[in-house]
């Protein structure tokens, strides 16, 4: 290196020798690749001149050095974890279970269970070990007692052979609650570095009656949904983060530096935090002391000028304690309204500096201290101040501060890069922050940790001895066991990396004796290493191929594990499973005639085949009420891409998102299932309440963008307003298209159908949908199979092209479309055919199609004329039909042409090239329609 603290010079190893590489300039690479002074010989690391090493601060560790490795998974609703002594992993989940992970006999055991009280979000949420653990056996809880009376408890317990000493109790504090509404329990609790113990306590106020905005009805009976009662009300514990200092006999003193009088004059002398709405996780600074917490926020899509600003979450820095402004402020001290429930009338908006609580719920302090604003704030929609957290659903959540220097021995360490820097996460986006911060602790900037992977709901993350992390997982829906629920290890590896197995079978199921080409070759190792591959069939047998043929003779499923190992032997498996002994059933429906179009009012002649080796086929074996059928219309859509129904497989490198990618790209799957209620109804409910409702698209579609609720149920469902109401409505369709056919929908295998005359619109398209499931074979599951085709109305949009060349689709605006006298399109692109150009559309079924109708616009200002030439296969392909457009004729404006085609059959990949005068353009294309038979006279 050049002893420049930023790095122009790394080391690398490729094909057996070894070689340095350096820059002029300081590249995107080199502050990428965090081993450029790494020299791994001998098991001995070489830094040069003893000034640079991989662990330099300037270095942006490269994320494969990061390892996220599943140590358990399937749990259900874990919590809170924390270390043992010993290393092995101590978590709670919210049903009371405690449970224990070994790393060393890789096992996990249930080792106690609390009973408790588990409504609405109450249950066993939180747990923290005594700093002197090793001695004393203490653990502390924070959980939901049983009986009539509603409270929390923040309780000590010996904690002896890995059980709780139920007799040796001893109840810290009650927090007391309301337990005739949701929501907002927190419970996270945490020790910090001077011994005191921290724990956090939600605003117990029902938030489903405030539009999403502040909780603070004061009518007479509704204490349940003002947030004044506990969050801004000095004489209560909920809403808050606490501080005290547990002593041996099960008591607590106060430290000092809480919020109010340690004499109770003012407020409870634990509170440390006040004015939180659900401070959910807290994390404290090992070596600052500064508490940091995830305070998730309202639900309002949108800022109201009467009501205040739309919902924001929260990470709180407090270096000294304060009051962070719920249920009156939000995000950076943005200011709601006093609001009348009774009367409906918005008042004059609350004062950061002085807040008041005038709520007759309060039994605390009238004026309260200052409002403090959020550290980091994010609504539904793109961040201003904060870009990088992107947009959704949200969940903030703090996690710890990494410091180097509190690992020195280790090599498992984060590198230095991380040094001093916060990492926070979203519970919903499933992303990990690392926050930079200056020496007084204010925020500088901060970035994706592991950016390319997307977390299942983190839940909690303490670091582990190695100076690494361990994590906790929640899962994809609430309030379930979830397979994707799990305690995961996050390692990092400065020297040789791990590599990675990838493993890919030729089928995974089949009847016996079952053949399968398996291939390893897709494995990659980071550094460039040669690997060395090791499968184990399940059955016995083994193979060292790196893509191996292996037979299967007896009926069973087999759990296949391909083993790769570099040449530092480190070492990563990955996993199949095959089941052996039940031949997959194969479908097809055939249809009489053109397979991509449909026409109103004709009738289409159709066969559901089914061949199954164990089963038999349709008549012979299966019977028709066997095989399911539904055809339906849907009147968006048109693009087999755009549809959006449950059984239909994408087209791959589909330019479009359909309604159900947009779905398990958003994050609905936390609220919802296809067919099981969450936290939300499921899909198929939502379908079957909705899909004779004619207004059922836009209704939901509205639901979804602003967010909404008192339908299923008091639990708000979150805006989307970062989605455009095209994306909403396709995610509406979707959800319409699962619910469950009745027996007067099913039609059989076999038979005709009438295409409805009054559904002619061009967006339209018919899906016919068939799946039929065999019966299995022995132990082996049955296997279900579907088969998806649909028909389009024959006029369609000419800019829904697939490939163009010099000619291109162009969006126009309004006057545009004027000018072009072009009315009632339906659309605002058009294709303009220059000359030498061309425009290709998917594959179509040109049988029985007689001629095209093309829609062609000629204006004296822009179009030329020329030759539309029709082709199949390339733009330079065999020649179907040709167009002239003679622009002397001064025939202007909008007109359709007819023009017949040579006979041809089945699909083509259909080419329109424009010949024209030098760089001119001959026209504006519209639309084209596909003529069959008579249709051309």
């Amino acid at each position: 290196t050049t002893g420049d603290p930023h790095p122009i010079a790394w080391y690398k190893e490729f094909d057996g020798g070894r070689s340095w590489y350096t820059g002029g300039g300081h590249t995107p690479e080199s502050f990428r690749e965090a081993d450029f002074v790494q020299h791994v010989w001998g098991g001995m690391q070489w830094a040069s001149n003893g000034t640079l090493d991989y662990r330099s601060a300037h270095v942006v560790p490269s994320e494969n050095r990061f390892e996220k490795v599943v140590l358990v998974d399937d749990l259900d609703e874990p919590m809170e974890l924390d270390m043992l002594p010993d290393g092995r992993l101590l978590f709670v989940e919210r049903k009371g279970d405690i449970k224990i992970y070994d790393p060393e006999s890789e096992k996990l055991e249930t080792v106690d269970h609390l009973d408790i009280h588990t409504e609405f979000e109450d249950g066993l949420l939180g747990v923290a070990l005594d700093p002197n653990f090793a001695d004393n056996h203490w653990i502390y809880v924070f959980y939901s007692p049983l009986g009539d009376e509603p409270k929390q408890h923040v309780s000590r317990f010996d904690f002896v052979d890995d059980k709780l000493v139920r007799d040796s109790e001893k109840v810290l504090l009650e927090i007391v609650t309301q337990r005739d509404e949701c929501c907002h329990s927190g419970g996270s609790v945490e020790f910090g570095p001077d011994g005191n113990l921290w724990f956090s306590a939600g605003d117990d106020t029902n938030p489903f009656a405030s539009d999403g905005y502040s909780p603070s009805d004061e009518r007479p009976g509704r204490s349940a949904w003002d947030a004044q009662k506990s969050s801004s009300n000095t004489m209560d514990l909920r809403g808050k983060v606490c501080r005290i200092t547990p002593q041996p006999d099960g008591t607590y003193t106060i430290p000092d530096g809480n919020l109010f009088p340690k004499d109770g004059s003012v407020g409870r002398p634990e509170i440390y935090a006040m004015g939180c709405r659900n401070p959910y996780r807290i994390s404290i600074d090992s070596k600052t002391g500064f508490l940091y917490w995830g305070d998730v926020g309202p639900d309002a899509g949108k800022d109201s000028t009467g009501r205040g600003p739309r919902g924001h979450d929260e990470v709180n820095q407090a270096r000294q304690a304060g009051f962070f402004g719920w249920p009156y402020f939000v995000g950076n001290n943005k200011a709601y309204h006093e609001y009348d429930f009774a009367t409906k009338t918005s008042l004059d908006p609350y004062d950061a500096e002085l807040p008041i609580n005038n709520s007759p719920n309060n039994t605390g302090a009238r004026e309260l201290p200052p409002a403090q604003p959020a550290f980091i704030y994010y609504p539904y929609a793109e961040s201003k101040e904060f870009p990088l957290v992107g947009t959704g659903g949200r969940n903030a959540m703090a996690g710890p501060v990494f410091y180097a220097d509190a690992y020195p021995d280790s090599e498992a360490r984060f590198p230095n890069y991380y040094d001093g820097k916060l990492f926070t996460y979203d519970w919903i986006r499933g992303w990990i922050m690392a926050v930079t911060m200056d020496e007084q602790g204010n925020f500088v900037d901060m970035e994706r940790f592991m950016p390319s992977h997307k977390f299942s709901n983190p839940n909690d993350i303490i670091m582990g001895p190695q100076g690494d992390f361990y994590m906790l997982e929640y899962g994809t829906a609430w309030f379930k066991r979830n397979k994707d629920a799990r305690l995961v290890h996050i390692q990092y590896q400065g020297g040789n990396r791990t590599p990675v197995a990838h493993a890919i079978a030729s089928a995974d199921a089949g009847s016996v004796p079952f053949t399968v080409q398996f291939e390893g070759s897709n494995s990659v190792d980071p550094d460039g290493d040669e690997l060395t591959y090791r499968w184990d069939f399940g059955d016995g047998q083994s193979s060292n191929q790196v893509d191996p043929m292996h037979t299967f003779q007896e009926p069973g499923t087999y759990k296949v594990a391909l083993q790769v190992t570099d040449q530092e032997g480190n070492q990563s498996t990955t996993n199949l499973n095959i089941g052996a002994g039940n031949d997959p059933p194969r479908m097809k429906i055939d249809i009489a005639g053109n397979e991509s179009f449909y026409w109103p009012g004709e009738e289409l002649r159709y066969v559901v085949q089914v061949e199954d080796k164990e089963d038999g086929s349709v008549g012979e074996g299966i019977s028709e009420e066997a095989v399911a059928l539904s055809i339906n219309y849907l009147p968006q859509g048109k693009d087999i891409n755009m549809i959006s129904l449950g059984h239909q497989e994408l087209a791959e490198n589909s330019k479009f998102l359909t309604g159900k990618e947009l779905i398990q790209g958003s994050d609905c799957r936390a609220c919802h299932l296809s067919n099981a209620k969450s936290v939300g109804p499921s899909y198929l409910q939502v379908a079957q309440k909705y899909r004779d409702q004619s207004d059922a698209v836009p209704y939901l579609a509205d639901k979804i963008l602003n967010g909404g609720g008192g339908v299923w149920g008091e639990q708000a469902m979150a805006a989307h307003p970062q989605l455009s109401k095209e994306e909403a409505e396709l995610m509406t369709k979707y959800i319409l298209s699962i619910s469950e056919r009745t027996e007067d929908d099913r039609l059989p295998p076999r038979g005709s159908y009438v295409f409805d005359p009054g559904q002619s619109g061009e967006q339209g398209s018919y899906v016919l949908m068939a799946s039929y499931t065999d019966k299995g074979s022995g132990e082996i599951a049955p296997i279900e199979v579907q088969e998806v085709v649909t028909l389009v109305h024959p006029r369609m949009a000419a800019a829904d092209i697939e490939d163009s060349d010099v000619a291109s689709a162009f969006e126009l605006n309004e006057e545009q479309l004027n000018q072009l006298t072009i009315k009632n399109l339906g659309s605002n692109k058009i294709v303009l055919c220059m000359n030498d150009g061309w425009v290709s559309y998917r594959s179509l079924d040109l049988t029985g199609i007689s001629a095209l109708k093309l829609g062609v616009s000629l204006t004296p200002e822009h179009a030329h004329g020329g030759t539309i030439l029709i082709r199949k296969g390339s733009e330079d392909g065999p020649e179907l039909g040709r167009l002239t457009i003679d622009f002397e004729s001064k025939n202007f404006g909008f007109h359709q042409h007819v023009v017949p085609l040579q006979p041809t059959q089945g699909l083509q990949e259909l080419y329109l090239t424009f010949e024209g005068n030098n760089d001119k353009m001959l026209g504006v294309l519209l639309t084209i329609e596909f003529l069959k038979g008579d249709d051309v006279l």
